[in-house]
This record gives C-alpha cells, structure tokens and sequence, in this order.
C-alpha cells in the first residue's frame, strides 16, 4: 500500500537555522540501517549523483554483451513528471525527485518492482527564465537512514528513508539571499563525515533587487556545510555563485579535499574545516555560460572542462597551489581538445572519453590522451551524450533516445550494440520509450540500468542474475 508523507509546509525565516516545524521529526546519528528490501544480492547501490565514487563508474560484472535486437528486458517503466535528476538507489529503494503541477515530491519506490513506498511533496512557484523544465536538477543523495534532497528553488530538505518524513529544512534561497541562477539550482551536494556540503552562492542582500539577468555579486557563501542530522550550518565559504557541477571529494596526495567547479572556475578545500586550498579561475567571458561538468581526478591531476569558452585544461596539484599542464585556453574552437557541456568525462588508463560541443548538431563523441590533450578519435552524429563505464564498456545514451553499447577503445569508436527502445502505443504503433531530452547519465545499480528521458523512467537488466 501506498503511504502518503506530504506535508504543507509554511515557515517562518529567521537568522537561518535550519527549520523546526511540530511535523518534523528528530535525527539520531545511531539509528540503525533500514530494512534491505532487494532480492538481487550481487551489485552495489547507486546512492548518490554519478554513484558510489562520483565518477559515473561501476564495478559490476556480467553484462550482457552484445545485446539483443530489441534492447536488454525491459523490468519495468514509470511516467515522470518535471526535471532532470537521476534517483539514487539504497538497500532497494529508489528515490526519483521531480515536480508535479505546483508541488515538487520525492518518490520513494521499490527499485526492482517500481512499487511505490511513500511520497513527499512541497509547494513550488519555480519558473525558469529560459523556458525550460520547471523541475528538480538535482539527484537525492542518500546517507544510511536519511535522504537528502535539493530543489530548483532552493529548498534543502533532509527526510526519513523508512517513511519520508522530515527532519530537517534551510530555504537556501532566503538564508543566504540567493538570486536565481539562469536554470534554479542545479549543484546536487555530497555528504562528507558528519556535513552535507552544497554549492549556494548567494549574494549581499542589497543585491537582491537587481534584475535576474544581470550579473549579481558573490557573497561568503559559494560552498556551504550543512550539520547533516541538524542543517546547522558549520561554515560558509568562497565569494563565489553556484554551478551546475557537484561538489566531489577527492584524495590527493595524503590530504582530503573537496573540489567545487564553481561558477568562476575551481575551488579545492578542506572539507572538515572549510579552509581553502587552492582556486584556479576557469569561466567563459560570456554571461549567459554555465559551468556544469564535474571534475576528473587521477593521481595529482584534476581535469576541468566547459564548452561556451575556454574548454578544457588538466591541473597539477601541489598543497596550496595547482598548475596547468595542458590547456585549451589560446586555442581556437576548433582546435580546443574537450568541450564537455553537462556531461562528466570518464578516464581510463591514459585516456578520457567525453561528449564535446556546446549544441547537438556539433556534439562528438572524443577520446583524449589524459597526459597532453591530443585528440585521439572523434565521432560525430551521436548529438550530445552521457557515458557510464562498466567492465570495458561505455553505456552510452545520446540525448535523442538512442542507447548505446561501446568497448572502451582508445585507438577508435568500438561500437558493439545499438537500439531506440520503444513501445506499442494506444494506437498500436510502435512508439519511443525516451522522449528528447535525455539528458541524464545512465546509473547502475545491482544489475539493472536506470535511463531518463523527458518524461519516463526506465529500468533494463543490463546484468541478468546469477543461476543457483
């Protein structure tokens, strides 16, 4: 059965704490696990934006190669209303955040059934300025008992994973006088010991006023960290506004960092404290550009790309500081090696692979020498696509429907399978089952591939399930 957590929520603004309301209930660090609800036992979960390590890669094996005409079993779709995000995936629980009419919910279902558990909801008069969906960016992330989610319009909720109740809430927007990014908020935190850290970046609350479009002034809020049990805020640094890459922990050297590419370029600090390591600037010179994919690390170096300006360039980090080792920077258009616009680039070996190109008619597909930027092979054709890598192989799915199924090959485009998924509408033709635009990377979890489109989830069984 269906159990319903939605809540009207009205609240009232203070210094910032986060939000006690008599409907919320309260957080223990000790409270036990939820209950494991998956039948398939092999795998890992995926519970958080780009999966266990953030770097869009899974560690599962088995999969099925080549694939059938038809596509790998359908397990089972469901109809979704506004927004971009991905779910998370958690001891059998998917958790897919989207808007409906004027509420944005987080849905809590069975990941191998899509029964769904539990729902909650809260008003939303988000209106994006360039007409796109008015929906959530922002995968949930989820952290033992709680579920974290982040929405366009900035609401940050922290909620029960056994029934979606509350426990805690901070209207970023308010708390630290956010105005509206070109699309909302979609900067999806990470979890880091006992702090949930978010890109905000507000503005000096005289800036408030000013028109939307215009280009607002930062404030001492780029990079918040949140109490995870409490939303207590523990520090707030970086004059610096928010992007649409995620935060990512990384382990450079002997020292812990977080790296943000923020609006303005790259910032790398120590999560614990908030003290800043170093920052490398990294934006294009126009206004209306965003910073979107995360960064690549491996070893000492930190790859950073976008594609309305300076494309790409591969840092070397040292304590304190970092320096460029290959740049795009003086180079023209179409000499520039990677332009990654939302997608992540994923590295393997010497090599990364990443969609190029700011629109889909000029999109390739490239794999790159991780050392020098040499453009090793390109393909175009694909219009712009998200990579998921798992056991030497790319799943591939292009921002027109079409799912993919690649070797990882660094000497040329190895593509071992391809399929439109469809289905037999009510008129008895066949019908697509992603509609444009799919613009959220595959995830992976406990053999079943999860894929978005515009206005549908769908699970396939990449991995089928071990005989007895």
């Amino acid at each position: 059965m269906t159990r319903y957590a939605s809540f009207v929520l009205v609240f009232v603004f203070g210094c910032g704490a986060a939000e006690p309301a008599e409907n919320f209930v309260s957080a223990k660090p000790s409270a036990p696990l939820p209950k494991d609800l998956r039948t398939r036992r092999s795998g890992d979960d995926w519970p958080r934006f780009l999966g266990p390590a953030g770097d869009s890669v899974s560690t599962e094996k088995g999969i099925l190669s080549p694939w059938p005409k038809e596509g790998p079993r359908l397990v089972w779709q469901r109809k979704l209303g506004e927004g971009y995000g991905m779910p998370a995936i958690s001891r059998g629980r998917l958790f897919v955040f989207d808007r409906s009419g004027n509420r944005a919910r987080l849905r809590c279902w069975n990941s191998e059934t899509a029964e769904e558990l539990w729902t909650f909801d809260y008003a939303t008069e988000y209106q994006d300025l360039y007409n796109y969906s008015g929906g959530p960016r922002c995968s949930p992330i989820v952290d033992r008992e709680r579920v974290y989610i982040y929405g366009v319009d900035g609401q940050l909720f922290c909620l029960r994973v056994d029934d979606g109740k509350p426990i805690w809430k901070v209207d970023t927007i308010a708390r630290f006088h956010v105005r509206q990014n070109f699309f909302g908020v979609g900067s999806t935190p990470i979890v880091s010991g006992d702090l949930l850290l978010a890109q905000v970046g507000g503005s000096p609350d005289s800036d408030r006023a000013r028109d939307a479009r215009d280009w607002p002034k930062a404030d001492d809020s780029g990079i918040v960290a949140f109490e995870k049990y409490t939303g207590k805020v523990r520090y707030h640094v970086v004059d610096e506004l928010a992007s649409y890459s995620s935060p990512m922990l990384a382990t450079i050297g002997e020292r812990q960092l977080c790296l943000v590419f923020a609006r303005g370029g790259l910032v790398a600090l120590d999560p614990a404290s908030g003290k800043i390591d170093f920052r490398y600037p990294w934006r294009a010179k126009i206004l209306e550009s965003v910073n979107a994919s995360n960064p690549v690390v491996a070893g000492n170096r930190v790859l950073i790309s976008e594609t309305y300006g300076p494309g790409s360039v591969l840092l070397e980090v040292k304590p304190g500081e970092c320096k460029p080792i290959w740049s795009d920077a003086d180079k023209g258009i179409r000499e520039k090696s990677l332009r990654c616009h939302w997608n992540t680039p994923i590295r393997v070996g010497d090599y990364v692979y990443g969609s190029s190109g700011r629109h889909s008619n000029e999109a390739e597909l490239r794999c790159v020498e991780w050392a020098t930027g040499k453009v090793v092979w390109r393909k175009p054709g694909l219009t712009r696509s998200s990579l998921l890598l798992v056991e030497n192989h790319f799943i591939c799915l292009s921002e027109d429907g079409m799912l993919r199924l690649l070797k990882v090959n660094p000497e040329k485009y190895d593509e071992v399978s391809s399929v439109e998924l469809t289905q037999t509408g009510a008129d008895g033709r066949r019908e697509p089952l992603l509609n444009e635009p799919c613009w959220a990377a595959p995830i992976l979890s406990h053999g079943l591939l999860y894929l978005r489109g515009a206005d549908r989830l769908v699970c396939l069984e990449l991995i089928p399930p071990t005989k007895k």
